[in-house]
């Protein structure tokens, strides 16, 4: 059996009331956050330690708790992010169509090309370190999870991420090689000896 829960029905079931806001201003919010980082826990605390040192049942309870401890912290919080909604707003006023179009081709041209094109760039710096030529996958063998191939071996190429997903259980056929981005640049992962056949 499978049980889903809903956030609303999580809410429900711990009387929390529900959450209204105007519509696109959690978004809006969550962008500031992010960027200010105001409730990193250097700023609002650890909230995992922090929820075991209580020992209260309600939310109203750990309300009162936590801002009996930290109630300060919440203020820095709240104007780390009130400065970079500040700062949203100014950016929304300069965009323009210019702006837009700008944007607009960087997402739908240059990172779709960068973003198919950079397997190909790995494949290329892995077949030159192992002196072999290399190829992209056509879509039969993309289907079955290849990306391309260094020689004759078969290679799937995901982001070092992939390795922390449990409930990832496929089996590809291919050797698999890592990548994370790192600034602007790729770090790439691999297993030499997988390489070494011919």
């Amino acid at each position: 059996m499978q049980i889903e829960l809903s956030s609303d029905r999580i809410r429900a079931l711990l009387d929390i009331d529900p959450l209204f806001l105007p519509p696109y201003t959690s978004q809006i919010l969550n962008l500031a956050n992010q960027n200010a980082q105001g409730t990193r826990p250097r700023i609002v605390g650890q909230m995992s330690e922090l929820i075991q040192e209580f020992t209260g049942r309600t939310v109203k309870e750990w309300e009162d708790w936590y801002l009996a401890r930290h109630g300060d912290r919440l203020a820095t919080a709240r104007e780390k992010i009130r400065s970079m909604v500040a700062k949203i707003k100014e950016a929304i006023n300069l965009i323009d169509d210019q702006i837009i179009d700008t944007w607009l081709r960087d997402l739908v041209i240059v990172k779709t090309f960068v973003g198919l094109r950079f397997q190909e760039a790995i494949l290329s710096e892995i077949a030159s370190k192992f002196k072999a030529d290399y190829r992209l996958a056509v879509p039969d063998e993309e289907s079955k999870g290849i990306d391309g191939f260094v020689g004759r071996i078969p290679v799937t190429i995901k982001p070092v991420t992939y390795r922390t997903k449990s409930q990832l259980q496929e089996q590809l056929p291919s050797v698999i090689v890592y990548y994370e981005k790192v600034k602007n640049d790729l770090r790439i992962e691999l297993d030499e000896t997988e390489f070494s056949t011919p």
